[in-house]
């Protein structure tokens, strides 16, 4: 093995560097995970290495969309562990570029850990055949959502897929600077209500951006008449589009001076203490979801993709899909769930401790594949 001094040596591959403060704290939570566990030098294959280096403090950070087979071979060679993941990066668009370092370390023979990915659509036979190859020579698989295990199975992944929650429900809440409650405006008398948006793409390929806008601005308008609310839209993305699709909906917006948006640029943790701020959360993006739970508020979901109505199902929370929602049932489905706010914090508290559980769950397999090249589990095999 490739061990020096008693130290481990990991990479991590996924969605990494792309400035999306969801994958960002799963990153972090990765990474905190081990180091608590094992002396470890990680190298993160990232599209901006000099973001990760920064936000992570890792050994080594490679730009893995600019780097060749050839460059990225001797790199892998050095590792004990892949990681692959977490994170929903497994879907037809998109898989065989992530799926290259997973190629290669087992080419080398790396041994690689799938980690509480996420996974879908997957339709091309050509990326199923590649999926199915490198999950069935995987030391360890682990999905955050049933469904993904079940298109693994489809597909004809013949290895064990344990069942896992997503990294970033061990994140911690990280101090604010000085006046950014102020800055930000999440001080005042009104109760705030936080809403998270998301862009079509790739990952998300039937999202009607017209429709969506129209219904979350109605919604918003709604909250801020009916509960005396100033709405605050969270961009999970650190580019301009999340900031721009906000601006967009509060631009339908009758009320649009009780709606704002974050503006500054801040670490996940530091993203997950304003969440605590909110009495109430309405959002797309599964990790602006996450982060609510984390902070016990009470949020309602539009799952626009399987892991969002995963955790939705998880947590025994009801809500129709995208498509099936128009203004008048978000409407109502928002009035009622306000009305039981404090019934879906108290579900949510309870919910959460097993979250975080299986979340260590995942970091303990990936330690015992470095100390031991095999592993037990408590969680469950699907």
């Amino acid at each position: 093995m490739n061990k020096k001094k008693d130290v481990y040596r990991v990479g991590i591959t996924g969605s990494y560097g792309g400035l999306n403060l969801g994958d960002e704290a799963i990153l972090q939570s990765i990474i905190e995970q081990l180091r608590a566990s094992l002396p470890v030098e990680i190298t993160v294959f990232s599209r901006n290495p000099e973001d990760t280096l920064r936000r992570h403090k890792v050994e080594h950070a490679l730009p893995v969309r600019n780097l060749a087979w050839n460059e990225i071979t001797p790199e892998i060679k050095k590792l004990n562990l892949l990681i692959f993941g977490g994170g929903g990066i497994l879907f037809d668009a998109e898989a065989k570029t992530f799926l290259r370092e997973v190629v290669i370390a087992q080419e080398v023979g790396v041994p690689v850990m799938i980690y509480a990915i996420g996974t879908g659509p997957l339709h091309d036979p050509l990326i199923q055949k590649q999926v199915r190859i490198c999950f069935n020579k995987a030391a360890a698989i682990t999905v955050r959502e049933r469904s993904a295990a079940k298109i693994l199975e489809d597909i004809g992944v013949k290895q064990k897929i344990y069942l896992t929650s997503d990294p970033a429900f061990l994140l911690k809440a990280e101090y604010l600077p000085d006046g950014t409650h102020s800055h930000e405006m999440l001080d005042g008398n009104r109760c705030l209500v936080g809403m998270s948006i998301r862009e079509p793409g790739a990952a998300a390929p039937d999202i009607n951006e017209e429709y969506y806008h129209s219904l979350l601005a109605n919604a918003a308008d709604f909250m801020i008449d009916r509960f005396e609310a100033n709405v605050v839209f969270f961009p999970m993305e650190l580019k301009t589009q999340d900031i721009q699709l906000s601006h967009s909906v509060i631009s339908r917006m009758m009320w649009a001076q009780h709606a704002s948006v974050i503006i500054g640029e801040y670490t996940s943790g530091q993203l997950l203490t304003m969440v605590g701020r909110l009495t109430f959360a309405i959002g797309m993006r599964l990790h602006f979801l996450i982060f609510a739970a984390l902070q016990n508020v009470p949020f309602i979901a539009l799952p626009y993709a399987s892991k969002v109505s995963g955790l939705l199902s998880t947590l025994g929370i009801q809500m129709p899909p995208l498509h099936l929602v128009n203004a008048g049932r978000l409407i109502s489905y928002i009035d009622t769930s306000w009305d039981k706010r404090h019934l879906l914090q108290r579900h949510i508290e309870h919910a959460v401790p097993e979250f975080q559980r299986c979340a260590r769950e995942t970091n303990s397999i990936a330690v015992q594949l470095l100390k031991e090249g095999r592993f037990e589990t408590s969680l469950v095999a699907i």
